[in-house]
């Protein structure tokens, strides 16, 4: 059996989430059927992340076994012939057999993005979250900086996660913009709760609004009280940019 590594982009906005469901059509479940097709034979993808619904990712990278022997570059190319335009394999490769896409990770890098104009966008309405308040990105830099280290998350881990540990190491985070109404948030981390990064944009977001003072960042982390931080971030601000090995 060989084992191929893929890299995938895809646009969550007409997908339930990453992983297979029952009567929900999902992102796995298109790209095992597309693979399945390729090879005449049943084939299971792993993931490393399973981004909820209308989450997109431009660097999603899951794992698959296989006897064919198609060379591993070329199963990128095979398999988006079989896919829909919203899913696009961006790399392929064969790799050991000890590799695994979700276990073998050593952290992950996201991106959220805020459209902050009076009005919506049309074009970005399912790939940006709208809000409407003028943001203060310099306030929302100097909160930001309070996430970077070792902390316990758990004021920023929605209801629903199953985890031992609440504590994450947070490596970098970055907020920058406005060009084009645009601000950028850039976290990268050795882990990450359940909506971890969309509470913390919407924590953010409250700084920039000013319902939040940057200085109470740290407390908020420390009383590890889910109701002290901000709303969860809408999903189609989210995007999954890199994995690291």
């Amino acid at each position: 059996m060989r084992k191929i590594k893929i890299i995938i982009e895809y646009d969550g906005t007409n997908y339930h989430g990453w992983q297979v469901q029952k009567n929900a059509k999902t992102v796995q479940e298109t790209v095992q059927k597309a693979i399945s097709k390729l090879l005449g034979e049943g084939v299971g993808v792993t993931g490393c992340s399973r981004t909820d619904v209308g989450v997109h990712a431009y660097g999603q990278v899951a794992h698959f076994l296989t006897d064919s022997q198609i060379p591993g570059d070329k199963f990128s190319y095979a398999i988006n012939n079989l896919l829909p335009d919203d899913i696009v394999i961006k790399h392929s490769e064969e790799v050991s057999e000890e590799f695994h896409a979700r276990y073998s990770t050593k952290g992950k890098k996201y991106r959220y993005l805020i459209y902050n104009a009076p009005h919506p966008s049309a074009i970005m309405r399912n790939r940006s979250c709208h809000v409407r308040p003028v943001l203060d990105i310099e306030q929302m830099k100097k909160a930001a900086r309070y996430f970077i280290g070792e902390h316990d998350f758990a004021a920023f881990q929605a209801t629903g996660g199953q985890v031992r540990s609440t504590v994450r190491e947070i490596y970098s985070m970055e907020v920058s913009g406005k060009e084009d109404n645009m601000i950028y948030i850039e976290v990268s981390g050795n882990g990450f709760l359940y909506n971890m990064v969309r509470i913390i944009a919407g924590t953010l977001i409250y700084v920039g609004m000013g319902k939040l003072q940057e200085s109470e960042i740290p407390g908020i982390i420390a009383g590890l009280d889910r109701t002290k931080s901000g709303k969860t971030a809408p999903a189609q601000g989210l995007y999954l940019m890199e994995i690291y090995y």
